[in-house]
C-alpha cells in the first residue's frame, strides 16, 4: 500500500502541472479567476499535492540505496535559503520569460530577478531536489527527489523554448539582452549589474519562509533540519 500511495501521489501531482493547460482548464480558469487568482490558487493546490507526494515517501517502504553522510546535510542547508530566496523573488515578479512572473512591469534595462536567473521557480525547484536528493538514499526518495530535478531540468529548456516562439527573435534578443538562464551568469558575463537594492518586502518573506520551513520540517516531515 505504501508504494502504492506513492504512485498516486506522484501521478496526481506531475498530471497537475500537464493536464490543465492541455485540456483548455487553465485558460478557463485564468478567465474566471484572473491571472494572479489562478497563480494563487495553482500554487496552493501545488503545495498540497508536494506535501502529500513528500508524505507518500516517507511511508513508503525504505530501500537504502546509500546512507546519508553530515556533508550532505550542510548542503541542504547551504541550498534550502538560496531555494526560498529564488522563489521569494521570482514569483509574481516582472519577468515575461518565466511561468511564475508576469510580463506587466518588465523593464529590459532593468530586470531585476531575470538579471539573476530567467528562470527562478525552476532553479529553486532544481536547488531543492537536487540537494535532497543527495541527502536521501532511499528508494522512494532517491525516485522522489530524481523525478522533481528532472522535472525542473527539462522545465527549464521547454519554458525558454515556448518563451522565444511566442516573442519572437528580435523581442527574445532586446528583452533577454541583460538576463541569462544560468544563475549570474549575465553578472558574471557583464552583461548585467544590479541598478537597485533587493526588494525587502520579498527579503522579509524570504527570511519568514526558511524560518517557518525550519521550524515545521521535524513537525510536519518527520527529519530535524540540522547538520
Amino acid at each position: 500500500m505504501g508504494w502504492l500511495e506513492f504512485a498516486l501521489a506522484m501521478g496526481l501531482f506531475m498530471a497537475s502541472h500537464r493536464i490543465p493547460a492541455a485540456l483548455g482548464v487553465k485558460d478557463a480558469l485564468t478567465r474566471t479567476l484572473g491571472p494572479r487568482g489562478y497563480t494563487v490558487a495553482f500554487s496552493v493546490m501545488s503545495i498540497l499535492l508536494l506535501w502529500w507526494v513528500i508524505a507518500a515517501a516517507g511511508r513508503a517502504p525504505v530501500v537504502t540505496l546509500w546512507e546519508q553522510s553530515p556533508l550532505s546535510r550542510w548542503g541542504v542547508n547551504i541550498a534550502m535559503p538560496l531555494a526560498i530566496a529564488l522563489a521569494a523573488f521570482g514569483t509574481m515578479a516582472p519577468n515575461p520569460f518565466a511561468f511564475e512572473g508576469r510580463a506587466k512591469g518588465f523593464d529590459p534595462a532593468h530586470p531585476g530577478i531575470a538579471g539573476v536567473t530567467r528562470q527562478p521557480l525552476l532553479w529553486a525547484l532544481l536547488l531543492w531536489s537536487g540537494a535532497h536528493l543527495w541527502a536521501n538514499g532511499d528508494l522512494a526518495h532517491v525516485i522522489l527527489f530524481a523525478t522533481f530535478a528532472l522535472f525542473s531540468a527539462l522545465g527549464m529548456k521547454i519554458v525558454e523554448t515556448r518563451r522565444r516562439r511566442l516573442m519572437g527573435p528580435q523581442d527574445w534578443d532586446r528583452l533577454s539582452a541583460q538576463s541569462g538562464l544560468f544563475p549570474f551568469a549575465a553578472l558574471v558575463t557583464g552583461r548585467w549589474k544590479p541598478s537597485a537594492a533587493p526588494s525587502w518586502p520579498r527579503l522579509a518573506i524570504t527570511l519568514a519562509g526558511w524560518a517557518v520551513l525550519w521550524h515545521l520540517h521535524a513537525p510536519v516531515i518527520g527529519v530535524y533540519p540540522a547538520p
